[in-house]
Parts: C-alpha cells; sequence; structure tokens
C-alpha cells in the first residue's frame, strides 16, 4: 500500500459527499447513490465499522449501514438528530493529512478536512480514518472518527 492510495481514496471520499449534496433534490437517487457509496467505502461487509461522525452526540456511534445512511442522509426516525451532513450541499472536500502511517494492508491516516460549501465558507473538521486493504485491492474504511476543533 502507498501514500498515493491513501490520498486517491480520499478524494474519492470527498467527490462522494459533494455528489450525494448534487443530487438531494432527488431524494430517490439520492438514497440510492448514498447507499452505493457507503457500501464502496466503508468495510459494513464485514462487520462494524467504527464510526463517530462530527455532528453526532445522542447516536454518536454508527456501526452498520443504516446508521451511517441516516447520518449522511437524515430521514430515519431511529436518529432524529440527523439532518444529513452531507446534502448541505458541500462543493468541495479538501484533505489535509498530518500524518498517514501504513502497516501492512492496514493504513491510519489524521489530519483536518476542509468542507466548502456554496458560499465559499470552509468548515474545518479533524479526522482520523483507517484504511483496510480487501482481498480485491480496494481500500475499505474500518474507522471514520471526525469532530469540530477545539475552541476555547
Amino acid at each position: 500500500m502507498k501514500i498515493q492510495e491513501i490520498e486517491k481514496a480520499q478524494e474519492k471520499w470527498g467527490k462522494g459527499i459533494v455528489k450525494i449534496g448534487e443530487l438531494k433534490d432527488s431524494l430517490k437517487e439520492c438514497r440510492m447513490f448514498t447507499i452505493d457509496f457507503i457500501n464502496k467505502m466503508y468495510d459494513y461487509e464485514n462487520g462494524i465499522v467504527q464510526f463517530k461522525p462530527t455532528k453526532a452526540s445522542d447516536f454518536q456511534f454508527r456501526g452498520d449501514v443504516k446508521a451511517a445512511l441516516s447520518y449522511f442522509i437524515g430521514s430515519d426516525s431511529d436518529f432524529i438528530e440527523d439532518k444529513g451532513f452531507a446534502l448541505n450541499p458541500w462543493v468541495k472536500v479538501d484533505f489535509e493529512n498530518n500524518s498517514i502511517n501504513i502497516i501492512n494492508d492496514i493504513a491510519i491516516a489524521m489530519g483536518n478536512y476542509f468542507f466548502t460549501d456554496n458560499d465559499g465558507g470552509k468548515t474545518k473538521v479533524e479526522y482520523s480514518f483507517v484504511y483496510k486493504k480487501n482481498d480485491i485491492g480496494d481500500l475499505k474504511i474500518i474507522l471514520h472518527h471526525s469532530s469540530l476543533p477545539y475552541s476555547k
């Protein structure tokens, strides 16, 4: 595994978040795309993914596809706090890696990512992602933790 593979996966993740927001006016298409995005990017097919999204406090951890889907697009009565983070819509997501460690088929990346909205405003979020390369060579997220930076 190489750093460039991690950066490519991050770029793909960011473009997926942007696409979800672009599709927000077509609920069915948006939902289908988001399910596909989750299945391609996250390793839920092999068990629980450790996912702690930024804007989650009542249901902090999203260990299955249903919970992740609700975080990204909302509209699930089991997760009433979810408004659909990816529906904002964002026009760009930029990763700024502080470090990437690669150990065999596992990569750990930590840093900041910046979500740019329609008005050009940027939201800075801290993240840690752990990727695992599967048997066919795809990188899948097995841990995703993000939070807003501490403010005094």
